[in-house]
């Protein structure tokens, strides 16, 4: 009797359990990227690449973000930003990082880091990918994915740069969201 009672309670705990397979988010890997559209939300990806992690979350955490333009926007491709002077040319005054290349496929909503020539030349600027772009899976360092908001993405305008470009109004580590 006792192990039958055992087993309805395991039972009724397995049926009330959520099954969605959505985890709750961590709030400290969690990006709020707001446009002037809404507020898009973004896993960050420390498993893959800590160090972009940690730079793209020092540089929200600083401000560094908030009005930057998205200054290259390809239809079909992508949607880049991270650039203070709005040229493509720019970056922040924190030394370049290393790349932290993984397996991992660059999908819709997949984000970034973009560089130069040089696969050790990450700074500041990323790009969201609007579509699947797995033609660059293993030559750029992914940070983060889109979770939330990729339909405010999508209306970002085009153009390299677009004639009025949209900008990043604020981004923030959710864990610092007030």
């Amino acid at each position: 009797m006792r192990r039958l009672a055992i087993v309805a309670s395991i039972i009724g705990a397995i049926m009330t359990t959520d099954t969605s397979g959505a985890a709750a988010a961590d709030p400290e890997n969690t990006l709020y990227m707001d446009l002037e559209s809404g507020r898009v939300t973004i896993e960050l990806r420390p498993d893959l690449a800590p160090k972009h992690v940690a730079r793209i979350k020092e540089l929200a955490r600083e401000g560094f973000y908030d009005g930057i333009v998205f200054h290259r926007v390809i239809e079909g491709f992508m949607a880049q930003s991270g650039d203070p002077t709005g040229t493509g040319r720019g970056g922040s005054d924190k030394p370049d990082l290393p790349a932290e290349f993984s397996d991992a496929n660059y999908g819709r909503g997949t984000i970034g880091m973009a560089r130069t020539q040089n696969p050790n030349s990450a700074n500041s600027q990323f790009f969201i990918c609007f579509k699947d772009c797995s033609f660059l899976n293993g030559q750029y360092t992914v940070w983060g994915q889109v979770t939330d908001g990729m339909e405010l993405v999508d209306g970002i305008k085009r153009g390299e740069p677009p004639r009025d470009p949209d900008h990043i109004v604020k981004m923030q580590v959710a864990a610092d969201a007030k």
